[in-house]
């Protein structure tokens, strides 16, 4: 991880060991630690700009960042097209099974009366 441009030498240290510990089967406890010192120096950063180099890098500590700021910016570092996409597949699914429901047909892949096949 080539992060070295951050200035958060801390971060970038807990970073590398969540991005390691995602790998392996860590302790629970030291875990959540891990990951709790990391969210404490993500919330300390000055400089959004600094850290860029850092979230890039760390999947696990760019999921950190977006989830302190939840609350201000929602999810502001997932793709937008990626999370529009998905909600339309969700509303065309609940479309189709609503039309179903409303004229009497089973799901696909579900008998819709009868006896279970043998």
């Amino acid at each position: 991880m080539n992060t070295s441009r951050t200035h958060t030498p801390v971060a970038v240290l807990l970073a590398h060991d969540l991005e390691r510990m995602e790998r392996s089967h860590p302790d629970a406890a030291q875990y959540r630690l891990v990951a709790q010192r990391l969210a404490a120096e993500l919330d300390q950063a000055p400089d959004l700009d600094l850290l860029q180099p850092l979230l890039k890098a760390s999947p696990a500590a760019a999921a950190i960042y977006e989830n302190l700021r939840y609350q201000h910016a929602g999810l502001c570092r997932s793709p937008l097209e990626a999370a529009l996409a998905a909600e339309q597949r969700a509303r065309a699914l609940i479309a189709g099974v609503q039309a179903r429901a409303r004229s009497g047909g089973a799901p696909s892949g579900e008998r819709a009366e009868g006896p279970p096949a043998a």
